[in-house]
């Protein structure tokens, strides 16, 4: 009898184990920056990212976790722990993902390492680099146009100088979309919400290529 439980205990530390590394797997250390929509980031630094069947896992420093589950048949659409829609853009390619929720984007880099300060750039990357505004940044020359219909205003933006590059992504209501600052190069996201311009901020720069 005493054997018999003894290999039941086995079995079960094993299992456990098994379950904890397997969980471990799922789970990779990396660097976020949050973004309420048309601010400068307000958590930037150190967070952990899981996924476990579909369901993403984000969890910063400060303790915020945000737990975003796959809906529907469409790639990339999520909803947050409170029901909300939350869509998940490209832009990063393989440096990281971005998620956009109902009032803010997660930017998550895969490289721990600040932003424009990788190892191994160079002296002209790094320039580029931390030349380029970090992505989440107001663009403030289109300030004034938040809240104008983008039918209305559209020639506006282009008369100051931003070209239309490409659709990133859209769901409902919500579009955005990339742009050019041609005097500068910078890259830039668009944010247009029943038909109205809701934000304009600076993008990565990979994510007008």
């Amino acid at each position: 009898m005493k054997l018999s439980n003894l290999l039941l205990a086995v079995v079960v530390a094993i299992a456990s184990f098994g379950i904890t590394v397997a969980a471990q797997a799922d789970t990779v250390n990396a660097r976020c920056e949050v973004y309420p929509k048309g601010e400068r980031a307000t958590s930037s630094g150190s967070c952990t990212f899981s996924q476990r069947q579909g369901v993403v896992g984000i969890q910063l420093k400060n303790g915020r976790r945000y737990d975003l589950r796959p809906v529907g048949n469409q790639p990339g659409n999520y909803r947050d722990q409170n029901g909300r829609a939350v869509y998940r853009q490209s832009g990063l390619g393989d440096q990281g993902q971005i998620y956009r929720l109902a009032n803010e984007s997660i930017y998550v880099y895969w490289d721990t390492a600040p932003y424009g300060q990788n190892s191994g750039s160079g002296n002209s990357g790094s320039f580029a680099a931390s030349s380029h505004p970090a992505a989440g940044t107001p663009v403030d020359r289109l300030s004034d146009l938040v809240g104008a219909r983008a039918g209305q205003v559209e020639n506006t933006v282009e008369q100051r100088g931003y070209q239309f590059i490409k659709p990133a992504s859209a769901s409902g209501d919500a579009i955005y979309t990339y742009w050019r600052e041609t005097r500068t190069n910078y890259c830039v996201t668009i944010l247009t919400e029943q038909g109205r311009y809701e934000s304009f901020a600076y993008a990565t720069p990979a994510d007008c290529k």
